[in-house]
């Protein structure tokens, strides 16, 4: 039996008076990456020098301002990466690079002869505050924790006050979801009267949800407990940087910009410590679907996961918000059909907002390609082989012979799985438009009756076919063509037949545009009926190609 009594659940805070469920995400936070550092330390196989340059750059190209670029004083490699981007002159002059350090005074000293010739830089300060980690691992009480938080704080600001550039004091409380909130509050403000910010030159103050320990609304109420009794809040940049241990970093980080956060921490993709961090892409597309500007240039995703995957080794998993291969694809049925008809929909409005069911976005928008939009399998149904042969080649098959065309690729898809659109269009072709024996219809003569007194009928024609290779011909009339037509074959043939619907369209524009005509037929004696598909340049012809494609699926040659 599954022993779930060896855990317990997390406290809730007592906030009522909470304000966060009843506002919107307007803007986009300040950015700050971590994919150098928390998510560099969480690969298999870290980034050498060049892929971390690499990354930057592309980081800096997408418009983040403010970049984590690793733990200089722990890691020579960091370190030297760091300096190949100051000596290089990469860092451009509105970019904050950020290096992480704990507080302690050797590794201050280093981290600060890290970034010497840097413009401006984040110096980010943390220790663990929570309440298991002061307990089971340092063995401190509350002032001590302190403690250690304020003369980190001094350390830099010394340091600080000597370094030709600007620096800007980030503090992590670190482990905050499992911090009392009043110590949190208590070793914050601590640290924030240490270092002594005002509005005109704030500081940083990060809580990280460093595991996920809650649900997202219990996040939000700490962040929004947290703003709302910050001493000076104006002097305070409100940082998130929530972890996914749970499954909800997305949500958390977006329910703590409605409580006040300022700021959000994360990397691409969600790349981080056991489940990962925060994944900006998601929250950014996220924003871009709602009509909200992200401020960062993520339009061509294809670019960046082919960056992040080389970079950092780690496949897109193919149902990853926006970015999976399979995201916009449809294999339902009547979710390829919803589609079919949205899209149709708004080419026929001309709408300019973009609303398609099972589409929150536009694949285009982001640089995706609309070809994986529909897949089709056993799962499909007619909507999707419907959508396939009118995005894809121009076909709008009538609503009555889609079932008939979808039930031909259902069989092909129940024996081999996926059926790509051009293999849908072989069949189709093969089904329809290639159906000409046994009768194959060669040479149409086309003249008009209207004029003639006491006719009966306004159109004579002349019909030249082959029926099993053997040429034969006939002349009828009839009230237009295809009426003339069937009458000619019915009684060429001895059968009896009856055209039940008639549609057809232009393929496509131009002056060699071609026709598709469509002809729903009945065999009078079995009762079977079917559909015959043509296709010319003349719609006349392209529906007596129909007729005779029709006559061919019946089984109605001479025997």
């Amino acid at each position: 039996m599954l022993n779930y009594k060896r855990y317990q659940k997390n406290p809730v805070v007592d906030y009522p008076e909470r304000k966060w469920p009843n506002r919107e995400i307007e803007k986009a936070p300040v950015w700050c990456s971590v994919d150098l550092r928390d998510g560099n330390q969480a690969l298999i196989d870290p980034m050498i020098v060049s892929e971390k340059i690499e990354m930057f750059q592309y980081l800096v190209k997408m418009g983040f301002k403010e970049i984590e670029i690793g733990f200089p004083a722990a890691s020579q490699i960091e370190y030297d990466f760091l300096r190949q981007l100051v000596d290089r002159k990469l860092i451009p002059d509105d970019v904050l690079v950020q290096v992480l350090t704990q507080c302690r005074e050797e590794l201050i000293d280093r981290t600060f002869e890290s970034i010497q010739g840097c413009k401006q830089a984040v110096v980010h300060i943390y220790n663990s505050t929570s309440t298991l980690q002061r307990d089971v691992v340092f063995g401190m009480d509350r002032e001590q924790i302190i403690e250690i938080a304020v003369n980190g704080t001094k350390m830099v600001k010394e340091r600080a006050e000597k370094f030709p550039g600007k620096i800007v004091l980030e503090y992590s409380p670190e482990s905050f979801t499992g911090t009392e909130l009043d110590f949190a509050l208590e070793i914050c403000t601590a640290v924030q009267e240490a270092w002594g910010p005002t509005k005109e030159d704030p500081m940083i103050i990060n809580l990280p949800s460093t595991v996920e320990m809650t649900t997202p609304n219990v996040f939000a109420d700490r962040i929004e407990w947290m703003n709302t009794h910050f001493k000076n809040r104006e002097s305070i940049i409100l940082s998130v940087h929530p972890h996914n241990d749970r499954g909800t970093g997305v949500a958390s980080a977006e329910l703590a910009m409605l409580a006040g956060a300022d700021r959000v921490e994360g990397t691409l993709f969600g790349n981080g410590e056991r489940t990962g961090n925060v994944d900006i892409m998601n929250i950014a597309y996220n924003m871009f679907s709602q009509g909200i500007d992200p401020k960062l240039e993520i339009e061509h995703i294809n670019e960046i996961i082919e960056l992040y995957e080389r970079c950092c080794k780690i496949p897109i998993h193919p149902r990853h918000p926006y970015a999976g291969k399979l995201v916009f694809t449809a294999f339902s049925g009547s979710h390829q059909d919803a589609i079919n008809k949205g899209v149709k929909a708004m080419k026929d409005r001309g709408s300019e907002i973009w609303q398609v069911p099972y589409l929150p976005i536009d694949p285009a928008d982001i640089g995706r390609e609309y070809e994986p939009i529909v897949r089709i399998n056993s799962q499909s149904g007619k909507g999707g082989v419907a959508f396939v042969m009118d995005t894809y080649f121009g076909f709008k098959i009538p609503k009555g012979m889609q079932r008939e065309f979808a039930d031909v690729i259902q069989k092909i898809s129940e024996k081999q799985g996926e059926v790509s659109p051009d293999q849908v269009m072989e069949n189709f072709r093969e089904e329809y438009l290639n159906k000409k024996e046994p009768l194959h219809f060669r040479k149409l003569r086309v003249d008009d009756l209207s004029d003639t007194i006491d006719s009966e009928f306004d159109t004579h024609v002349r019909v030249v076919y082959t029926d099993h290779g053997a040429e034969h011909s006939f002349e009828a009339v009839g009230n237009g063509p295809i009426d003339a037509v069937r009458r000619g074959l019915a009684e060429q043939l001895n059968v009896s037949i009856k055209v039940l619907d008639y549609e057809e369209h232009a393929l496509q524009s131009g002056s060699n545009s071609q026709a598709a005509a469509y002809i729903h037929l009945l065999d009078g004696e079995t009762g079977h009926v079917t559909y015959g598909v043509g296709v010319s340049s003349n719609i006349t012809r392209a529906s007596i190609r129909a007729i005779f494609s029709a006559m061919n699926r019946l089984g109605l040659g001479e025997k």
